[in-house]
């Protein structure tokens, strides 16, 4: 029997790939999280994750641990909201950038949606930046999206790092600028890119703009250019351009969730909807 607490702090740290995260997450000191993490592996007798000073990667155990405790702690969530005889109700604007869609995200929904057949869940699909504007103007409950270089706000669901893709014949050219591939402005990937060419002095040229992930896929599909993306979130017929391209590294990237004006009708059906992205796994 694997102890519910301790699935919720390994999946935090597997979503995370940090201890420290994952505790503000859960509100928990790193000793807490590193004691759960430890009594989980104890019980099943194998190791989740191997880590030095830089680095939290997860074993082979680990993924699949990962798969049975999103599961274990799916199917707690829903025995304790039938037996608690409450049903949630009401309108939920829920924003989430487009990453998202091509992921867990609708199995997620279409779960909640299963759970709590009386509220009249809203989703709005844009650019993080776009969301983050529409959620203070108080037109959205919650968004799901990327948030910027140094910002603290929000609820960390996990973090990745941005790298260069492209399809898969695609060649560079040492010699000639550097094709991009962004959204329009103000998206947190393109203003990445930009700067990191910037600064370190790389020509570079506009190749394609689209508001639209399926556009940027075709592009790069198409062997445009290239395109700056998650790492954990790389859509199908596109990979990561070799090292030797020499492209400028391009950081890490969190996913976070956030609360806008506290809506009373809208306040339980947030927090609930929160609970299942995080105990979920956004990643294919």
């Amino acid at each position: 029997m694997f102890d519910p607490v301790q699935l919720r702090t390994f999946v935090a740290v597997a979503q995370t790939l940090s201890f420290t995260h994952a505790g503000r997450r859960l509100g928990l000191r790193q000793s807490t999280v590193s004691q759960h993490v430890r009594k989980l592996e104890e019980a099943a007798g194998r190791r989740f994750f191997t880590r030095d000073t830089h680095s939290v990667e997860l074993t082979e155990d680990g993924e699949a641990m990962l798969g049975f405790a999103r599961t274990i702690l799916e199917a707690n969530e829903r025995a304790a909201g039938w037996f608690a005889g409450t049903r949630l109700r009401g309108r939920l604007r829920l924003g989430a950038s487009e990453d998202f869609v091509l992921t867990r995200l609708p199995e997620i929904l279409e779960r909640f949606r299963r759970d709590h057949p009386e509220v009249d869940l809203e989703l709005t699909v844009e650019l993080s930046a776009t969301l983050h504007r529409q959620l203070a103007a108080g037109r959205l409950d919650v968004i799901l999206g990327k948030r910027a270089a140094g910002d603290t706000h929000g609820q960390l669901v996990w973090s990745d790092r941005l790298v260069w893709i492209a399809g898969e014949r695609y060649r560079p050219e040492a010699e000639r600028p550097v094709p991009l591939i962004l959204y329009p402005a103000p998206a947190i990937t393109r203003a990445r890119a930009l700067e990191v060419m910037e600064r370190n002095g790389r020509a570079w040229r506009i190749a394609c703009t689209s508001g639209s992930l399926s556009g940027l896929i075709a592009a790069a599909r198409a062997g445009l250019g290239v395109m700056a993306h998650a790492e954990g979130l790389i859509p199908p017929g596109l990979v990561r351009v070799a090292s030797r391209a020499g492209l400028p590294e391009l950081g890490g990237v969190d996913f976070v969730l956030l609360h806008g004006r506290r809506r009373p009708a809208a306040q339980e059906a947030a927090d609930a909807l929160a609970a299942a992205i995080l105990s979920g796994s956004l990643r294919s």
